[in-house]
């Protein structure tokens, strides 16, 4: 009792703190990330990624609580197999409890996660009414899917993050929401570039050097993009940001709101 407990109030406390980041010009990449890591916490998961179909109708990686599930979703993008792209077709969620039975569903991608470490695999469709725009996906290492209450969880934190996206009803206007949806996609770019400059500079892993953007952001009070650019760009020296304290540290849990 204790346990649901503890996660009935770490889930109201996920949904006040997006809710709060749902602000005119809120940071969507960081938004997205925030959603991974809580997804880790709260369903009990190793790793979750995200993507989001770009206006080419292709999927775009947009977030992800470590590098293995980065790397994971990239390669079901690049061998064109796996439980995001199975989601995004058919719209329904993927639960998985154990991959040594799906060798036949996904000769590739099924090898590959257990190479990575995870037994399990979930994902669940990222919707309005619909249209599909995405899907989040959830790692697990021990060999147990998602029950019913945790994909009812999983598709509530889905569905936030749906309106975060669409936020301000650009559903209503078709152009908008392609434009939307592209510069996100487009940040997401720029910040691994970013973040890859910044590994290699200041000699961290790349999860570390993503912390460190994260963290100059959030002090500065500045997108996570335009830190990214600066960077990239030669405006940010990369020893301000690897100067940060706690370089190794995750992103502190917030529950106040951002100015916009």
């Amino acid at each position: 009792m204790e346990v649901n407990t503890d996660r009935e109030r770490n889930l109201s406390r996920t949904f006040v703190e997006l809710a709060d980041t749902l602000v005119t010009g809120f940071d969507v990449v960081d938004f997205l990330h925030v959603l991974t890591e809580r997804c880790v916490e709260i369903l009990g998961v190793n790793a979750a990624g995200l993507m989001l179909i770009d206006e080419r109708g292709g999927l775009r990686i947009m977030a992800a609580s470590e590098e293995r599930a980065h790397l994971l979703e990239l390669f079901q993008l690049q061998k064109n197999e796996g439980p995001c792209l199975d989601c995004c077709r058919s719209g329904q969620a993927v639960v998985i409890a154990d991959l040594d039975g799906e060798e036949q569903r996904w000769p590739v991608f099924a090898p590959e996660a257990r190479a990575a470490g995870f037994r399990s695999v979930n994902a669940v469709p990222m919707r309005l009414r619909d249209t599909i725009i995405g899907a989040l996906n959830l790692f697990s290492s021990e060999g147990r899917g998602l029950d019913e209450a945790d994909v009812r969880v999983a598709q509530a934190l889905a569905d936030v993050a749906t309106i975060g996206i669409l936020h301000e009803r650009a559903a209503s206007d078709a152009q908008a929401l392609v434009g939307q949806l592209h510069t996100a996609l487009n940040s997401r770019v720029i910040i691994e570039q970013a973040k890859g400059l910044l590994a290699e500079r200041v000699k961290v892993d790349l999860d570390q050097a993503f912390r460190l953007l994260r963290s100059y952001a959030r002090q500065t009070n500045r997108p996570l993009a335009e830190v990214a650019r600066d960077l990239l760009d030669g405006q940010l020296p990369s020893g301000a940001v690897g100067s940060l304290p706690g370089r190794g540290d995750k992103a502190p849990h917030r529950t106040s709101s951002r100015p916009g």
